[in-house]
């Protein structure tokens, strides 16, 4: 059996991205879930390493997310799979999903600010759950978005 050509290979990527996205966002949320959830669940203790671990791995996994987001990911394929891969229905559908995210963290940020009247919250867990949120909406949105283009094929 000869070798894939590019269009073959870009087409079978492009349709793993559209079911993996949205995967990813869960996956991130569960992973954020713990986070808090260990965060909150009783008083004020001191700060553990293994705390500085799930911030770390919060940190890289959201930059990781954010920029397969921007620049549409498969870092480690060729220059003309990339291409492919970044044609003009997945550049709209990322814009979209980037916009819809941008407008839900704004949102957000709204509402932590209408909370801050009521209860205080750390900039730190602030800033933890506007990244969050605005990373797994436009990760669920460009995933879905890819998913009905595919579907349209």
């Amino acid at each position: 059996m000869g070798q894939r050509s590019d269009i073959e290979v870009a087409d079978e990527l492009s349709r793993r991205r559209a079911r993996t996205l949205p995967l990813l966002a869960i996956i991130f949320l569960t992973q954020q879930a713990s986070y808090l959830a260990d965060r909150y669940e009783g008083p004020a203790t001191a700060v553990r390493t293994v705390d500085h671990v799930k911030v770390g791995a919060w940190l890289i996994l959201s930059i990781v997310l954010l920029l397969a987001l921007t620049t549409g990911g498969f870092w480690f394929k060729s220059r003309n799979v990339r291409a492919l891969l970044d044609d003009e229905v997945t550049r709209a559908n990322r814009a979209e999903a980037l916009k819809l995210g941008f407008v839900t963290t704004m949102i957000s940020a709204f509402a932590i600010y209408g909370l801050l009247a009521f209860e205080p919250v750390s900039a730190r867990d602030a800033i933890h759950l506007l990244v969050t949120i605005g990373v797994a909406t436009a990760l669920v949105r460009f995933g879905l978005l890819e998913r009905r283009a595919h579907l349209g094929d």
